[in-house]
C-alpha cells in the first residue's frame, strides 16, 4: 500500500508547529517516521560535524554512531548532495552494516537555506522497499523538518561544554 506522503507532510507540519527546540523537533520526526511509515527498522538523522556524520535522534536499534564523510549510503548522500536509494544493501559496494536486519535503505539530504547539514535515513527489513514515491516523499517531510526549526542549532549541539545551572 503506498504512503500518502501529502498527508504525512501536513500531519508533520502540524506535530512541528509552534515548537522552536530544534531536539525536539528531531527526536519527534524520526519518532514520526517511525511510526507513519510502514516496514521500517531504522528512522533518523544524521548531522555533519567536521569529517563525518553523526547520529542524531533515531528510532531503532543502537546504530553507528559516525559515519565519515563520502562512506556508506549516508556519507555519499552528503557527499554528493542528492538522495539515494538501495533496493538491496547487500548489492551496495561501501553499504556500512550498523544493524544486520536492514535490506533497503533510502537517505535524503537535509538542507536548509545555507547549504546540507545532514541526511535523513530510513532502512526496511525487506529488499526493495522503497521506491521513487517514497525519495520524493521523504524530501518534502525532510524540507518539513528543516522549515520547523533552526536546524542548524541541532547539527551544533555537543559542540561546546553545556553549562547548566
Amino acid at each position: 500500500m503506498p504512503v500518502d506522503y501529502e498527508q504525512l507532510e501536513r500531519q508533520l507540519r502540524a506535530l512541528l508547529e509552534g515548537e522552536p527546540d530544534p531536539l525536539a523537533n528531531a527526536a519527534n520526526f524520526a519518532a514520526f517516521l517511525a511510526a507513519e511509515i510502514p516496514e521500517l527498522n531504522f528512522a533518523g538523522l544524521y548531522l555533519a560535524k567536521g569529517e563525518d556524520l553523526v547520529l542524531g535522534p533515531f528510532i531503532g536499534k543502537p546504530s553507528c554512531t559516525r559515519i565519515a564523510i563520502g562512506r556508506g549510503v549516508c556519507g555519499k548522500s552528503f557527499a554528493a548532495d542528492a538522495p539515494i536509494l538501495v533496493e538491496d544493501v547487500s548489492a551496495f559496494a561501501d553499504h556500512i552494516v550498523c544493524d544486520s536486519a536492514s535490506a533497503a535503505e533510502c537517505v535524503v539530504p537535509l538542507r536548509d537555506a545555507e547549504g546540507i547539514i545532514g541526511v535523513i535515513d530510513c532502512d526496511s527489513p525487506r529488499r526493495g522497499r522503497f521506491v521513487e514515491a517514497d525519495r520524493e516523499g521523504l524530501e518534502r517531510l525532510a524540507r518539513a523538518l528543516a522549515d520547523s526549526v533552526d536546524i542548524r542549532a541541532l547539527a551544533r549541539m555537543g559542540e561546546a561544554p553545556s553549562r547548566l545551572p
